[in-house]
């Protein structure tokens, strides 16, 4: 027979739980390996954040070259707004620089499908590796030139 923990019952009520328990340092009866659990998905999920907000950014660029008649105020406040808030979130953990700077190719893997999708032009015109550097990426004054080979 399964027994439903209070962490299944009602999540809320274990969290509220569980942070009073620490607060009054009450170690021994808080349920640590689910905590654990907690904050390493709670990890994750930052990260996935983040590599979704650098893939956003990235089909925004590549549309931003290879559509420079389409270019309009949205694609540019996009650009913008993904940068502020990929900024904030390395502000708030800046440990995640590294993660942005090892998933920036796989980030851009998907940018290329995202703005194929949207632009109609085959993902093959595209660079096969990121032709952006982190750097400019990540500046707030950085606009791609036209990409005249298309």
């Amino acid at each position: 027979m399964e027994t439903i923990t209070e962490y299944e019952k009602d999540f809320y009520a274990w969290l509220i739980k569980n942070a009073q328990l620490i607060r009054n340092k009450q170690f021994t009866e808080i349920d640590a390996e689910q905590i654990a659990e907690e904050l390493e998905s709670m990890g994750r999920s930052e990260k996935r954040e983040l590599i979704s907000r650098l893939t956003v950014l990235l089909a925004h660029l590549l549309k931003w070259q290879f559509q420079s008649v389409r270019r309009d105020r949205s694609w540019n406040n996009t650009i913008l707004t993904q940068r502020i808030d990929i900024h904030e979130l390395l502000k708030d953990s800046p440990s995640l620089r590294s993660e942005l700077e090892s998933k920036i190719e796989i980030a851009y893997e998907k940018a290329k499908l995202m703005a194929e999708d949207e632009t109609g032009i085959d993902k093959k015109t595209f660079s096969s590796l990121c032709p952006f550097s982190l750097e400019q990426i990540l500046d707030n004054t950085f606009f791609p030139e036209d990409d005249k080979s298309i």
